[in-house]
């Protein structure tokens, strides 16, 4: 075997394919991973983690205005936002630096370039200074997806923004409209918010977090309105463009809304186009995300894995399906892939979590629904941040665990102890599985789960 035929190709180096590499190289195979950009990809360098960086680091900010509001402090903390990012800057940096010399150490063969399928079995891979064809035994795609964008509604390098624009920029715009009231609007417009930026939020659904439940929307908007967002639910969106060098939206009703810069993040969509999916027979579904299988192949020895098939958009997911993927492909397993419940939140000044099905997927498989509920402010770990809106919710058919979402300052935290319960499927009136300690959030939880039952309207 030459140095441009492997066991194992891996087109994409994100959290998805350089999991899968390394995963693979322990398995004994000879690995490639092919990568046109940074290592790490989205989620390493301008989504998740540099996001999360950006709204750990501030977080004492709305945490100090919560007390001023209680009498109990006085004066500001300020943060040096350039100086922030600069730091935001030096930790990616590290970590991308880090990942390529755990992959080097591992013995995978790195290729800095786009990677197109040439044939069933080969891989063609073009850079800066790179044109070479390598050929496989198998192969995974974790090329991820790339940010949507619609006619009228695109980041045009001036004021219009997208998500990564946004992560990098040094000095906070004093004005800012959000289109798109998803986990991305929402976490980028509490950071800039935080710096004091005015912030416009447009979603053209009736409410905010569409998909999710309508009381955690409700709460969502009431906590932004609060904090005097310019909310706007319920209206199609013509156009947003750069005019006069400001930002400026128009709505279908004529309206129009003016601010220094803009955010577009009104989703994402496939990112298959030069991948050349057909000259390896993959099966590709009419909605653009490839196909695949309970083994999650799209062809019999290739496999697709994270946003690319199109099942869950979310990097955790994407990394637990690749390393599925490479042992079976290493031969390490053979049964289907389990796909466990996938968690999900939002993070930032009111924060977001859900683990299990919404009432409406419940519904849709004829199950009756009923759910029991908690308000955070019965936790003195709530009482004492000052921030005391919020609620945890249980969902329950058949008196069996289905689901736990929740919203409220910290319910990112009560992710693992829930994923535990729901996927351990609780019945009512048994004893739990677990102990929390006191005082915690973990308790809110605890008291969401034992408390009656209600039906669902």
């Amino acid at each position: 075997m030459n140095n441009t035929e492997f066991d194992l190709a891996i087109l994409g180096g994100g959290p998805a394919g350089s999991g899968a590499a390394l995963r693979a190289a322990e398995a004994g195979m000879k690995t490639a991973l092919v990568e046109p950009g940074f290592l790490g990809g989205t989620c390493l360098n301008s989504g998740c983690v540099p996001t999360k960086y950006l709204l750990g680091a501030s977080a004492a900010l709305p945490l100090l205005d919560a007390q001023k509001r209680y009498n109990v402090a006085a004066g500001d903390a300020r943060i040096d936002f350039a100086a922030l990012q600069a730091r935001k800057d030096r930790y990616i940096k590290g970590a991308r630096n880090e990942l390529h010399k755990k992959l080097e150490r591992a013995g995978v063969a790195i290729f800095k370039g786009r990677g197109a399928f040439s044939g069933p079995r080969s891989v063609t891979v073009k850079g800066p200074g790179l044109e070479t064809t390598l050929s496989f035994a198998k192969c995974i795609v974790a090329i991820g997806s790339t940010p949507a964008a619609y006619p009228g509604l695109k980041p045009d390098g001036a004021t219009v923004y997208s998500a990564a624009t946004v992560l990098n920029l040094k000095s906070v715009p004093q004005s800012l409209i959000i289109v798109g009231g998803g986990a991305i609007g929402l976490e980028l417009g509490e950071l800039l918010h935080r710096f004091g930026c005015a912030i416009t939020l447009a979603e053209a659904s009736p409410r905010l977090l569409p998909r999710e439940d309508p009381d955690v929307s409700a709460a969502v908007h009431a906590h932004y309105s609060r904090k005097g967002w310019n909310i706007r639910t319920g209206r199609r969106i013509l156009s947003l463009t750069t005019v006069d060098g400001r930002s400026v939206l128009r709505f279908e009703d004529g309206e129009e809304l003016s601010a220094a810069a803009s955010l577009v993040c009104v989703g994402r969509k496939p990112a298959l186009s030069a991948l050349a999916p057909e000259a390896a027979g993959l099966s590709v579904k009419s909605n653009g995300w490839l196909d695949t299988d309970d083994c999650l192949r799209s062809a019999e020895h290739i496999y697709a894995v994270g946003d690319v098939n199109g099942r869950m958009l979310i990097a955790n997911a994407a990394s637990h399906q690749a390393l599925y993927a490479a042992e079976h492909a290493a031969g390490l397993v053979k049964t289907p892939y389990p796909c466990p419940l996938v968690p999900s939140c939002i993070y930032g000044g009111v924060e977001y979590m859900r683990v299990g099905p919404t009432v409406p997927e419940l519904r849709a498989n004829g199950e009756t629904v009923f759910q029991s509920r908690a308000e955070l402010a019965a936790s003195p770990i709530t009482q004492s941040s000052g921030q005391l809106r919020g609620f945890v919710k249980a969902l329950w058919t058949d008196n069996v665990l289905r689901s736990v979402y929740a919203v409220g300052h910290g319910v990112s935290h009560l992710l693992t102890a829930a994923s535990l319960l729901v996927n351990a499927q609780v019945k009512r009136n048994t004893p739990l599985p677990l102990i929390s300690a006191c005082p915690t959030l973990d308790e809110v939880l605890e008291l969401a789960i034992v408390e009656k039952l209600e039906s669902i309207e």
